[in-house]
C-alpha cells in the first residue's frame, strides 16, 4: 500500500461502535454518566443508540480497557472517572476511539524506535536529542504548552535510529501525532506542576536510556510513556477508582 493509500485508510468511517463510545465519552464527561454510577443495562444502551447488542457490547468493552468504566460482576458495569470534557472539544468528531488506537499503535513503533536509538545515535543526533529534551523544559518553566517541541523530541529520536523508515511513517501521519500530543499537553497545563514535572521526567528517563545505550530500558521508557500519554487523556475530573 502506498502513502496516499495508508492515509486513505487511516480516515475510514468509524464503525457504529466507535460513535457509540464516543456519545458514551460524551456523557460521562458532561455527567449524564455519574462517576460511581451505575450505567443502563446492556439492552437499555442498545435502544438508547438504536444499535444491536454485540455493537455496544464492543463500545463497552473499549470503555473498560480505556478504564472510563469497570464491571461489577451480576451488577454491571459502572462509571470508573469523568474525562475533562475538552478532550472531546479538541478531537474530530467521531475519531476519539481511532486517537485511542493510535496510542497503541505508537506505543509499539516508538518503543522498537528508543531501543534502535540507543543502539544506534550519533554525535549529531545527540545533540538533537538534547536541543528538543531542553526546548521541553523551557516550555514547562514558562507554562507553554510545548506540542511542537514534544514532537520535536520524538523525531530527534526517531532520527537517531538510523532507519528512515521511522522518520517516514511520523512524516505520513503527522496530523495523528500531533492531535494525540496537542490533547495530553493541554490537559497537563490544566492540572498540577507536579503532574507536568512527572511528564517531563518521563522524557527525561527516555533520553537518559538513549544516550547511555541501554536499549531495554529505551524500549521500556518510551513505551511506558505512550501508554501514560495514552491513559492521560482520559484522567480528568473527579477522576478514581472503583473497588
Amino acid at each position: 500500500m502506498d502513502q496516499s493509500g495508508m492515509i486513505a485508510a487511516a480516515k475510514a468511517e468509524p464503525r457504529f461502535s466507535d460513535i457509540i463510545y464516543e456519545r458514551i465519552v460524551e456523557m460521562i464527561a458532561d455527567g449524564r454518566f455519574p462517576v460511581n454510577e451505575r450505567l443502563p443495562s446492556e439492552p437499555n444502551l442498545s435502544v438508547m443508540f438504536g444499535a444491536s447488542r454485540p455493537v455496544v457490547r464492543e463500545a463497552l468493552e473499549r470503555l473498560r480497557a480505556d478504564q472510563l468504566i469497570v464491571s461489577r460482576k451480576g451488577s454491571g458495569s459502572y462509571v470508573r472517572q469523568r474525562p475533562d470534557s475538552s478532550v472531546l472539544k479538541q478531537v474530530p468528531v467521531g475519531s476519539l476511539a481511532d486517537v485511542q488506537r493510535f496510542f497503541e499503535f505508537r506505543a509499539g513503533l516508538e518503543a522498537e524506535a528508543a531501543a534502535l536509538a540507543a543502539r544506534n545515535w550519533q554525535v549529531n543526533d545527540k545533540v538533537r536529542i538534547m536541543a528538543a529534551l531542553a526546548a521541553l523544559e523551557h516550555c514547562l518553566e514558562v507554562g507553554e504548552l510545548g506540542a511542537e517541541e514534544d514532537q520535536r523530541l520524538h523525531d530527534a529520536i526517531a532520527m537517531a535510529t538510523g532507519n528512515q523508515f521511522h522518520t517516514i511513517v511520523r512524516e505520513w501521519f503527522k496530523p495523528h501525532f500531533s492531535i494525540g500530543m496537542s490533547v495530553t499537553r493541554s490537559l497537563s497545563l490544566k492540572r498540577t506542576p507536579l503532574h507536568v514535572r512527572h511528564v517531563q521526567d518521563e522524557h527525561a528517563a527516555i533520553v537518559e536510556a538513549i544516550l547511555a545505550r541501554r536499549e531495554m530500558d529505551a524500549h521500556s521508557a518510551m513505551k511506558t510513556h505512550i501508554l501514560n500519554a495514552r491513559a492521560r487523556m482520559f484522567q480528568g475530573v473527579e477522576a478514581q477508582s472503583l473497588n
